[in-house]
């Protein structure tokens, strides 16, 4: 990563507080502009909250944060209100920030922004922070093909994901040099469904790639599981999800069918993010320098993309996992 000395501290004003730590007497104030649900929703705001307390054991600063309600209009609102104090960096929770952020860096452009999943503005005063999808869904397909016993594994996606995340899903199976059937299932919504589809086809390790809850998809899997009326040589199903994407309520009695997560490591981003404007600097390293957008893509080979294995099942092969990850990526 690049950093690069920013002309000015951020102006930032805050709504509606809702954490606000660190020493009173500190120099640096950090804003957040959290995505819908705020902290608690096991997901990106709860990835990103964990970036500053991560920042807070390296940095001192103050923080202050404020949640939209999802509308562009209240988002403006949100950002507009936090363009006034002295912070140092506004960071902004998510890929629905980007049509409002965009013309407000314009608008001021001595104000450090930073972005939470897209890598779209062209403006110098914004950092976009994105991940590598690709890499991320190729340690779940090589997994998915390492645990398959049935020979069969499949991803449910989004459409407007798939290139993405299929076409990394469909190399780490080709990776693991095992004889597997690899499917790929389109949905954007009743993706409990597509799972219930993709079962009956005696698929048996199911990478979840869409944004949300996962609860449907792991409740058709334990279902299969436990029926009663079940094959008797039936092989048991298993899932692989995406963090912090997608969140899953799991008990001690169902937690044997998760496999893995594949994680984004939000957590590390947004305290490289704190780090660089701690320092009054940036983070600019050239996503598309003929656009003008600057950032970081976090990748597996700077560990911004991991993948938490949850299975004894797959434990066994952590080391296969490594090595094939770090021969198809790390450079």
């Amino acid at each position: 990563m690049k950093l690069r000395s920013s002309a000015s501290v951020l102006a930032l004003i805050v709504g509606s507080v809702i954490f606000t730590p660190t020493p009173a007497n500190a120099a640096i104030k950090i804003c957040i502009a959290y995505d819908t649900g705020g902290p608690g929703d096991r997901s990106f705001n709860d990835a990103t909250l964990a970036g500053v307390k991560k920042a807070e054991s390296q940095y001192t600063f103050t923080f202050e944060g404020v949640v939209t309600d999802g509308t562009a209009a209240d988002r403006t609102k949100r950002l507009r209100a936090l363009i006034g104090k002295n912070c140092a960096a506004i960071i902004a929770v998510g890929a629905e920030y980007a049509k409002v952020i965009a013309p407000l860096a314009v608008e001021f452009p001595k104000s450090q922004f930073a972005i939470i999943g897209d890598a779209s503005i062209e403006a110098l005063n914004v950092t976009s922070i994105s991940f590598a999808d690709i890499e991320g869904a190729f340690l779940a397909g090589f997994s998915a093909a390492l645990t398959s016993k049935s020979g069969k594994v499949a991803m449910i996606t989004t459409p407007s994901t798939a290139d993405n995340y299929q076409n990394g899903f469909l190399a780490g199976v080709i990776a693991s040099k095992k004889k597997v059937r690899a499917f790929v299932k389109y949905a954007s919504t009743d993706i409990d469904f597509a799972a219930k589809a993709l079962i009956t086809l005696g698929i048996d390790v199911i990478y979840t790639a869409s944004p949300g809850s996962a609860d449907g998809v792991f409740n058709a899997i334990v279902k299969a599981n436990t029926a009663k009326n079940r094959k008797k040589n039936a092989s048991d199903v298993f899932l692989i999800l995406t963090e912090p994407d997608l969140y899953l309520t799991v008990t001690p009695a169902t937690s044997k069918y998760l496999l893995a997560s594949v994680v984004k490591r939000v957590d590390i981003a947004v305290a490289d993010v704190i780090g660089a404007a701690v320092k009054d600097s940036q983070i600019t390293d050239s996503l598309d320098a003929q656009l003008g957008i600057y950032g970081h893509r976090y990748t597996i080979a700077d560990k911004g993309i991991e993948i938490v294995i949850k299975s004894k099942i797959l434990a066994a092969q952590s080391a296969a996992i490594n090595a094939a990850a770090s021969a198809a990526y790390a450079r």
